[in-house]
């Protein structure tokens, strides 16, 4: 029998943190190597069952340094933020982790040390990890590439009130699927802001609007606009662990693998 992979989750008190411990916990093949949290953070150095409140201790005691956790593992989940993700991916690299990144708001910069780091480790990065998202990735590009330009992109988002970034990786990971499909970059296109008299929405632009409220999951839409119709493709997430799921996912495909940057498209087998 294969060795279980052995799983870092850093964040370990944070919602998703938890959800993947759990998803760790239930998953055939797969064992909680180790969970990190910030020092000082009033979980480190208790166990991870007593500080979830799951009635029982698991044997793996909440840590303050990553270094430590990433010695013996084999994989590290990662939904933390981008400057703590970037640090766990020099650590995952020089460990040969694979490093499943679920994070988002990265800057140009930030994405430029992960490409660094996939040099050395398996990193499978997205800006959401559920099937569904990356199956609309994929019809939006295919749709961005039959409409010409007489057809709008408006790209809306819906989340929890405590989400601290906008737009949402996925909505900007569709936006980049519908820019691939019309055959430009992104940043040259994006329209993220219109407020008071804006003019006349430039042709070919894609527009980004983020809702925050309650607690919803997750809900995307893309908005294809012509005179006379139009063409929503939608997606609607009423579960976390959706995501969770996707990731215990990747981290299993990664082993194995060639060193590199990857997607859950590639996961999936959607690629090409």
């Amino acid at each position: 029998m294969a060795d279980p992979l052995r799983i870092v989750i850093p964040g370990c008190s944070g919602r998703m943190g938890q959800m993947l411990v759990q998803e760790v916990l239930e998953t055939e093949g797969a064992a909680l190597h180790a969970v990190t949290e910030r020092p000082g953070h009033d979980w480190v150095g208790r166990d991870i069952g007593a500080a979830m409140g799951l009635g029982r201790d698991l044997g793996v005691v909440v840590g303050g340094d990553p270094l430590d956790a990433v010695l013996g593992a084999h994989a590290m989940i990662d939904f933390t933020s981008p400057d703590a993700t970037v640090a766990h991916a020099g650590l995952a690299a020089q460990a040969k982790l694979i490093h499943v990144i679920g994070t988002t708001g990265f800057s140009p910069e930030h994405l430029a040390k992960l490409s660094a780091a996939a040099r050395h480790a398996v990193i499978v990065r997205a800006g959401n990890m559920s099937l569904g998202v990356n199956l609309l990735t994929i019809l939006t590009e295919k749709v961005a590439r039959a409409l010409d330009a007489d057809f709008d992109i408006e790209i809306v988002e819906s989340h929890h009130n405590r989400k601290v970034d906008a737009p949402s990786g996925t909505a900007l990971m569709l936006g980049e699927a519908a820019a691939e499909g019309r055959g430009v970059a992104l940043d040259d296109v994006s329209d993220r802001g219109r407020d008071g008299i804006t003019g006349a929405r430039e042709r070919g632009s894609i527009g980004f609007h983020a809702i925050r409220g309650g607690d919803v999951v997750g809900e995307h839409d893309v908005i294809f606009a012509a005179d006379g119709e139009r063409i929503v493709l939608r997606h609607l997430a009423t579960d976390r662990r959706i995501f969770s799921r996707g990731a215990l996912k990747a981290a299993f495909w990664g082993r194995g693998r060639q060193t590199g940057e990857y997607g859950m498209i590639d996961v999936l087998g959607l690629r090409g």
